[in-house]
């Protein structure tokens, strides 16, 4: 009978918590042909490339060689390193140089809707989950065309190729390029107008978003500089939450991914080599620190938002003093602080799915995620939603169970040596400094 019960139990936990991927399933990172994955599948295990279509072929048309580049490289070597390394991937059919830098780019795609077609068969055939190698689980049709590619074709390429993509294996999810439910940009195209004919809405699987910390315009600073993920005078996360509101309501059943956040850190020696617009305009990176705060927080907005999958950028940098070009997680290969506090996430939280907001304040945020395997596994995460050093004291009335391990958020590949500040009450309420770096408190259930 008690077997019957706990049964019961597991399986109501299972179905409560269906739509919320579990965080493994949910953390991933943006690599290049160079990405290592040895490296980087201790920080997640979803993966998304990016793979000019000009790559695989000298111009629209041309016979389509995959997994054969045309450089002779085989795409199959790059991606079978990255399936054994644990990586489920996304590849990011990227137009490249058949974009519009090119003034001459509608003339490539002209007459070509069978090339496309073709196209679209030949990647979901080799690379996709019912091939040989199952390499891929998703492909994405361009990544940030925006408002300067001309959306009529556009639409035509994503129709042709998505309808390629579901003859060569039904199960590649198809994913849009970088939308938003506004007006288009420079790098998203708009989700009404592009996204929502019926023959359109039937052939993609995901909404695809990008989005980054950008402060508001302001003389003050350079347009690139970057605030907090819960900054409220930001767009940020409001851009998540939009596209989440239009597909409930004109595309209900699509998934919603951000394949894109992140922020730039560099070392304080190489901000006096800035160059050209960054030296101009004053650009101004985050700190070390702050990239692993802001990063982690990130992952827990979107996971307690609708959202199933979210790809950090980027995988490794440089060291260079401008935008997107020091936003690794390694610098030149050597994990930077970043790296350590999204493994401990990843470690954490990796068999947990968000359950629900415990506190959502101005000065304070706790985040409840629950092990449906184990139940009774508890993981509170708590910080300051703040970006000036912000510390908080806060009382905490009711805790979930016995409190099993409380850690700090990691930078360094040993393990923190400084305690939580933290004290029971004799009310048996719990004294909690919160601080911008989220704390996990592990809890088991009474």
């Amino acid at each position: 009978m008690k077997r019957t019960t706990l049964y019961i139990l597991m399986l109501v936990a299972t179905l409560a918590f269906a739509e919320k991927p579990l965080m493994k399933d949910f953390m991933g990172i943006n690599g290049h042909y160079p990405f290592k994955p040895e490296v980087y599948n201790k920080v997640c295990n979803q993966a998304r490339n990016y793979h000019n279509i000009n790559w695989d072929a000298k111009k629209i048309g041309d016979p389509i060689q995959l997994p054969i580049a045309v450089n002779g490289v085989m795409w199959e070597s790059m991606y079978k390193n990255w399936k054994d390394a644990g990586f489920e991937t996304d590849i990011c059919a990227q137009f490249g140089t058949f974009s519009e830098d090119n003034k001459d780019y509608k003339t490539f795609w002209t007459g070509q809707e069978k090339w496309i077609y073709d196209y679209g068969y030949q990647m979901a055939k080799v690379f996709g989950p019912s091939g040989k190698g199952k390499y891929c689980t998703a492909i994405e049709i361009g990544n940030e065309p925006g408002n300067d590619f001309d959306d009529d074709l556009y639409q035509e390429i994503f129709i042709n190729m998505a309808k390629g993509i579901r003859a060569g294996d039904p199960k590649v999810k198809i994913v849009t390029c970088t939308v938003q439910a506004r007006e288009a940009d420079k790098y998203s195209k708009n989700l009404s107008e592009t996204f929502s004919s019926p023959e359109i809405k039937k052939l993609f699987d995901v909404i695809n978003v990008h989005t980054y910390a950008i402060k508001p315009k302001s003389k003050d600073y350079s347009p690139w500089d970057r605030s907090y993920p819960e900054d409220p005078t930001l767009d940020y996360l409001k851009v998540v939450n939009e596209a989440i509101d239009w597909r409930n309501k004109y595309a209900r059943g699509k998934e919603i991914w951000v394949t894109e956040f992140g922020w730039d850190s560099v070392t304080p020696d190489v901000m006096n080599k800035r160059t050209g617009w960054a030296l101009k305009l004053n650009w101004q990176g985050v700190t070390d620190l702050q990239q692993a705060q802001y990063i982690v927080r990130a992952y827990l907005c979107f996971a307690e938002m609708d959202v199933q999958k979210a790809y950090v950028y980027f995988y490794d940098d440089k060291n260079s003093p401008s935008v997107h070009a020091a936003a690794g997680l390694t610098r030149n290969g050597t994990p930077k602080m970043s790296y350590w506090a999204v493994k401990q996430l990843y470690e954490t939280l990796g068999d947990f799915r968000f359950n629900k907001i415990i506190k959502k304040s101005a000065d304070a945020y706790i985040f409840e995620f629950v092990n449906p395997k184990k139940l009774g596994e508890t993981v509170w995460v708590a910080w300051s939603p703040t970006g000036s050093e912000v510390e908080k004291e806060i009382v905490i009335p009711r805790i979930p169970g016995r409190l099993m391990k409380a850690e700090n958020m990691q930078t360094t590949e040993a393990k923190n040596s400084t305690s939580v500040t933290l004290a029971f009450q004799k009310d048996r309420s719990l004294k909690l400094l919160l601080t911008e770096s989220p704390v996990y408190l592990s809890f088991i259930r009474r």
